[in-house]
């Protein structure tokens, strides 16, 4: 695997066990979530990190739009988090936190087990 790949995917990885950690010894509650700006903010960046690092990996190999099943969607919440900062919504996030990312981390342990 090319060295910056393998560099991104680890950043995702660690983007991914950041905004874990972040719930680490607490149930993962929206409302608590919705009250807790810095908490929100940390998330959003950590989502920056994730999109940011996707972007390059697709600029760089477009194979792996077939390896990680929502890879422009993850772009595209990116661009949304940094440009349109004043439409996100914390359900959105939320359904982000909940459904996909725990999709995008075991893609991206596989993807790094098989190198």
């Amino acid at each position: 695997m090319d060295e910056k790949i393998h560099k991104w995917l680890y950043d995702i990885k660690f983007a991914i066990e950041e905004i874990d950690g972040y719930f680490d010894n607490k149930q993962k509650d929206f409302f608590q979530y919705r009250k807790n700006i810095m908490l929100k903010r940390a998330i959003e960046r950590n989502l920056e990190i994730i999109g940011e690092a996707m972007n390059r990996i697709l600029k760089r190999d477009t194979s792996f739009e077939n390896k990680i099943a929502n890879a422009k969607s993850i772009i595209g919440l990116r661009n949304q988090v940094i440009h349109a900062y004043d439409t996100i919504s914390d359900e959105n996030i939320w359904s982000v936190l909940i459904i996909h990312l725990p999709k995008l981390k075991s893609e991206i342990n596989k993807l790094i087990e098989d190198e």
